[in-house]
């Protein structure tokens, strides 16, 4: 009975689009909402089967009492995605949550981009972990705290993708592992959740053991800035590379060049103002990196679209450098740019995206901005 599913499908549609309401005269506004919030729900994927079953990252038939999921690419997702699921899918969240540490038991550490139950290890770092922090301190709940105290640390000391070298050296030298220095502060922020969690904890042993560790190493950002020039840059021997030109693309960086990646510091944001100068110049370098010229050199890297200046709205590294103006006292420029990027890099066009929507990322930070 086609219409019967149709009908049905449509009410399915209609319930979850519901948990926003949002209403405004201009349709096209409204359809870029909604096709937004609908994009955001694509992914994950349920994956267990109706009775329970699914198959492992051991590649073994698993039976599980909550639904499983795949499709987690968690490099673009923390960052609005799974931030817009903690107020509309709690429920959700927490069988994320509990899927992430099925992977672990199965493969010995936490997902970075799953697919079908394989790691993939296509991006950088180890971001289901601020997933389930942000969760946690949302109040979300249901899964083994200790348990994933453990995951934590299992999966945060690897001896590949140049974790070795990043704990021995406090950060990771250019000829260790590519992209080192996208990873040295992708990693850097992923520690300071692990020492949030031991802090959500309140546990004054895991404390001790963990939280002074990780908060350290959440610092490990300073070791590769360049005061002399501003810059994040890749050091090789104990010494910055030169030459340098921040608007290369090349291998030490992830699908984008130094300007792109200068004000990857969440974890610190005053600390990195203090780093550049204070809060004006601070600012002062976001306005260059906006009024910069939109052209880059180097390597050919057709992810970097969405250009205004030096900002990238199409990839994710710039999507949460908009708002640092916030943190500078200059609010009514986060203003300005925001509504800039919501009002020119999204329509209601086939080519309404400016970038690859990498499984609902793009259309999050739209639906979390709009409201």
């Amino acid at each position: 009975n086609f219409d019967y599913y149709k009908q049905e499908a449509t009410k399915a549609w209609e319930k979850e689009l519901s948990k926003i309401v949002v209403k405004s005269k201009d349709k096209d506004k409204k359809t870029i909402f909604y096709t937004s919030l609908y994009h955001c729900m694509l992914a994950p994927n349920r994956y267990s089967d109706v009775d329970g079953n699914y198959r492992g990252m051991d590649l073994q038939i698993h039976h599980s009492d909550h639904d499983v999921y795949n499709v987690f690419s968690l490099w673009d997702t923390y960052r609005a995605e799974h931030p817009l699921f903690t107020i509309i899918e709690q429920k959700r969240t927490s069988d994320f949550i509990n899927t992430f540490l099925k992977c672990y038991d199965e493969s010995g550490r936490l997902p970075v981009w799953e697919l079908a139950s394989n790691e993939t290890d296509c991006m950088i770092g180890y971001h289901s972990i601020p997933v389930i922090v942000d969760a946690l301190q949302k109040g979300i709940k249901g899964f083994d705290l200790e348990k994933t105290l453990y995951a934590f640390v299992k999966t945060s000391n690897e001896k590949h993708f140049g974790l070795d070298a990043y704990l021995k050296e406090g950060y990771i030298p250019s000829d260790k592992a590519s992209e080192s220095v996208s990873r040295t502060l992708e990693y850097a922020y992923d520690d300071w959740c692990i020492a949030q969690f031991v802090k959500l904890m309140g546990n004054q042993n895991y404390f001790d053991s963990y939280y002074k560790q990780y908060i350290y190493r959440a610092q490990y950002w300073k070791n590769l800035f360049d005061p002399n020039t501003n810059f994040f840059r890749a050091k090789k021997n104990g010494s910055f590379k030169a030459p340098f030109d921040p608007f290369e693309v090349n291998f030490d960086l992830t699908e984008a060049n130094a300007w792109q990646y200068n004000f990857y510091v969440p974890q610190d944001v005053s600390g990195l103002m203090h780093a550049m100068g204070g809060n004006e110049k601070f600012a002062t370098k976001l306005d260059e990196l906006f009024t910069a010229h939109d052209k880059t050199s180097g390597r050919e890297q057709p992810d970097i679209t969405g250009m205004i200046g030096q900002y990238a709205h199409g990839n994710e590294p710039s999507h949460h450098i908009g708002y640092l103006y916030d943190y500078a006292e200059q609010s009514w420029k986060t203003q300005q740019r925001v509504h800039q990027i919501l009002t020119t890099l999204y329509s209601n066009n086939p080519d309404g995206l400016c970038g690859n929507e990498d499984c609902g990322q793009m259309s999050a930070w739209y639906v979390l901005s709009a409201i």
